[in-house]
């Protein structure tokens, strides 16, 4: 869009702004004639009129939050609980809030975390304008935290159940004794109490995400302190988020929108011409507020003021890295959007997040979580040859560039830029025109242009699987067929390449109720700061062998457990594990995954909450309910056909390799899901097996592990018998018996095969069953165990054979004794 352009659209908002100022304005000039309150005044309703009126008084009174309506904080005074200040002129309030109103900042779903922060006290609609304690919320009951000075005269956040500082101003004093004032202009300044003009701190100097009206924006070129706005990092979470503006670092008389952290500047004012900011030519046509830049020896700074002293207005960075002027509507008791910049979400670094493309027509949406590809890239993976890759690329004409263009100056043909891609494991993108631009990890700022055409912008080679490839190759639509399965999916601000990716919109994390939560069948990519606030800071783990898991709820109500995985690389690969395979597949006897996170490092999965916790703390431990026979039959049967559905009833083949009771948790009413799939592997259906590092438990590893041979699906059949032993007595295979003086006979397959073969099998079932137990079906339970731990894979059964034996459709014969069983018994050793 043209300069011209985005002048003529901000112009158009700015006399819609105007008109409804008229409005207000004349609304408050010749307010509607009041209706007659002769009624009230007539003999029969005065005593009524003056007991309401003495009753109203009374309560006032009376009200706690009303009790420390002031505008100052003496040093033996504090604010409590659901106590404010209020400013002279009745604009602000400082208190204590915790953001579940419906308000334009805070969603009402918001856990309940609790902050000191400054608003508007006339309006209804709770909006912070200023908060102390942003990057340390108070977790719990608000009745134990209070606002005081402390003994060394600094203002700050006591909380009195832990004798602990929450937040402090943390100033150098050296007055004898400082106060506290919430000033009209909502600057809320400690200064001596004996020398008002004397300011020790004040909230100016420390914004937020708001540029507050009459505060100094900018430099302080004595002290050094430079006044940045900072945006939240969620709805959720007013912490500080990704955007910042700021003073231009170079010294140019201008500010800049930045990534925090980083020297990246997507958006600037243009420098200060003496009366507006270039990039701003609509500032000089505003007669509500007074613009002003200072530049000195002492400071260089921006202020603005509002010259209607009426209105109610608010600018603050947005979440979505905009700068927005916002107004109060009061007869729509609602904020309206004055004007916003940069104009064009597009604009903005990293809007759309990693491998989207960016449209500027498209309504806005959250789209910072981008998308992942379908299919990992060969080089990327089993294949690290640089000469062998079986990528390819595809092309997206009309585009934009992204941004950390490399330059490849040895490349002089568009073939020879493809190739030096190719030869770059790293290497996701690459670009052809006068030179070779070439692209590494993630693709950020990727822009759709109007037409789509070459003439519009240029094209982008974008590398993807030759699977991917292969698939949109043989589509005849060719690129409608893209553009159109993006568009059904919903995808708003962000077009994602189809052929590349599975996108996971973040802002379901946060608005999501608890039913949509549970009830979708895609997975939701959280904030980190969601689920530590989800998990009361992982301070609940659960029982059982689930790795670290930690209970928590969502939306304050919904029950979830989240699994934390370790930094390191066998974490990276456990969690990428867990997420392509369970993710993708729904079955009443596999582990529902709600979501993940993967953010600094950390990796956390979101998983149904399972009341019961897992089959071994039932098995094995005292403290816990005894499962009756009927139920340990059902858990065996529910297991097999969790793993039958893996094993038979998915796209790939998903060997789970790492089945135990630890790995089998339990519902509420104990039925049984399969989970912790961090060492799943997947087996595509024209291979029937392969070959993959060593991986699960001692005492449920198939002999294949050990030999080394490429696996297959039995290994899994394998570990399903051992826990069916363990399941029938209660024990661990390995643990001894007390009656028996013979250590190899206390290992409890070889009982189970030379009891089965007696026909003594009540002697092999747990004696806390006591005599309620099914012969029939403990018969057929042992049958299968002694046949699924044979050496021969080829002689296990498959795990759809077992559910039909199990459900009674199928017979076995009976199972020979397992020569590495008596093995076993003559060595004493495991393997």
């Amino acid at each position: 869009m043209s300069q011209r352009q985005s002048t003529s659209r901000c112009n158009d908002a700015a006399c819609i702004f105007f008109n409804h100022v008229k409005r207000h304005r004349s609304w408050h000039q010749h307010p509607p004639t009041p209706k007659s309150h002769s009624s009230c005044l007539s003999s029969s309703f005065t005593m009524l009129c003056i007991f309401i009126i003495l009753v109203s008084l009374l309560f006032s009174i009376l009200s706690p939050a009303c009790s420390a309506a002031t505008d100052t904080i003496s040093a033996s005074e504090a604010l409590l609980r659901n106590q404010k200040l209020v400013s002279r002129n009745g604009r602000f309030a400082l208190g204590f809030f915790h953001p579940d109103t419906d308000s334009k900042f805070f969603p009402r779903h918001t856990l309940k975390h609790w902050y000191l922060g400054i608003w508007f006290d006339k309006i209804a609609m709770l909006t912070p304008i200023w908060i102390a304690n942003r990057e340390n919320p108070i977790v719990g009951h608000h009745r134990v935290i209070k606002l005081t000075i402390a003994n060394d005269g600094n203002l700050v956040i006591f909380n009195q159940a832990t004798r602990s500082t929450v937040w402090s101003t943390h100033a150098s004093i050296t007055a004898k004794k400082s106060m506290v004032v919430l000033q009209d202009n909502g600057n809320l300044i400690l200064r001596d109490a004996s020398n008002s003009s004397n300011v020790l701190w004040q909230s100016f100097d420390y914004p937020t995400d708001v540029m507050l009206l009459g505060a100094k924006f900018g430099l302080d070129k004595v002290t050094g302190m430079n006044r940045v706005i900072v945006s939240k990092k969620s709805l959720a979470d007013p912490a500080a988020g990704l955007y910042c503006l700021e003073l231009d670092p170079t010294g140019a008389n201008q500010f800049v929108l930045e990534f925090c952290n980083s020297s990246i500047v997507y958006w600037s004012t243009g420098e200060w011409n003496g009366q507006f900011f270039n990039s701003i030519p609509e500032m000089s046509g505003r007669t509500l507020f007074d613009f002003k830049f200072i530049n000195n020896n002492q400071e260089k700074y921006f202020v603005f003021n509002l010259l209607e002293k009426d209105l109610i207005t608010v600018c603050f960075l947005d979440i979505s890295g905009q700068m927005k002027q916002l107004i109060w509507l009061e007869n729509k008791q609602e904020w309206a959007t004055i004007y916003t910049l940069p104009k064009d979400l597009c604009d903005i670094y990293a809007t759309c997040g990693p491998f989207t493309v960016c449209n500027s027509n498209a309504l806005q949406e959250d789209r910072a979580g981008g998308c992942i590809r379908n299919t990992p890239l060969d080089c990327s993976t089993k294949n690290q040859s640089r000469t062998a890759t079986t990528d390819k690329f595809y092309s997206l004409p009309g585009v934009g560039l992204p941004t950390k263009a490399n330059i490849i100056e040895a490349a002089r043909t568009a073939d020879q830029c493809a190739l030096a891609c190719l030869n770059n494991c790293s290497c996701t993108a690459y670009s052809y025109g006068n030179r070779c631009s070439v692209w590494y990890d993630d693709l950020l700022n990727v822009r759709q242009y109007r037409n789509g055409t070459t003439n519009d912008g240029e094209i982008l080679y974008v590398r993807i699987a030759a699977k991917d490839a292969e698939s949109w190759s043989h589509d005849k639509s060719g690129k409608g067929k893209i553009i159109g399965a993006v568009v059904a999916s919903g995808l708003s601000s962000a077009t994602a390449i189809w052929v590349l990716v599975i996108c996971r919109n973040k802002r379901k994390q946060f608005s999501a109720p608890p039913n949509n939560v549970q009830g979708g069948n895609g997975i939701v990519a959280f904030k980190y700061s969601v689920l530590q606030h989800a998990t009361k800071n992982f301070s609940e783990k659960l029982e059982g062998g689930f790795g670290a898991v930690f209970k928590g709820f969502l939306g304050g109500s919904t029950p979830i457990a989240v699994k934390r995985l370790g930094g390191d690389r066998q974490g990276e690969k456990q969690f990428r594990a867990e997420v392509s395979s369970i993710g993708i597949i729904q079955h009443i006897n596999l582990v529902k995954l709600i979501g993940f996170c993967c953010e600094s490092g950390r990796r956390l999965l979101v998983y149904e909450h399972m009341p019961n916790c897992s089959l071994d703390t039932h098995l094995f431990h005292n403290h816990t309910m005894i499962l009756n026979w009927s139920t340990r039959y059902q858990i065996a049967l529910g297991v097999a056909r969790g793993l039958a559905c893996l094993h038979e009833s998915c796209r790939d083949c998903i060997i789970h390799c790492d089945i135990k009771p630890e790995n089998i948790l339990l519902d509420g009413s104990f039925v049984p899901k399969i989970a912790d799939f961090g060492m799943a592997k997947f087996v595509g259906r024209d291979f029937s097996r392969v070959l993959t590092t060593f991986r699960g438990t001692i005492g449920y590893l198939a002999p294949e592990w050990i030999s080394g041979v490429a696996i297959t699906s039995k290994v899994d059949v394998y570990s399903y018998g051992m826990v069916l032993f363990e399941i029938m007595s209660g024990r661990r295979n390995s643990c001894k018996q007390d009656t028996s003086d013979d250590d190899h006979a206390a290992y409890f397959p070889v009982q189970v095969a030379n009891e089965l073969l007696e026909g003594d099998v009540r002697s092999l079932l747990d004696n806390k069953l006591l005599d309620d137990v099914n012969l029939d079906e403990a018969e057929r339970i042992c049958k299968v165990a002694c046949w699924c731990v044979q050496e021969n894979e080829s002689n296990r059964p498959t795990m759809g054979e077992v559910v039909q034996i199990l459900e009674g459709l199928l017979e076995l014969e009976m199972p020979p004794m397992p020569r590495l069983l008596q093995a076993i018994t003559a060595t004493g050793s495991l393997y």
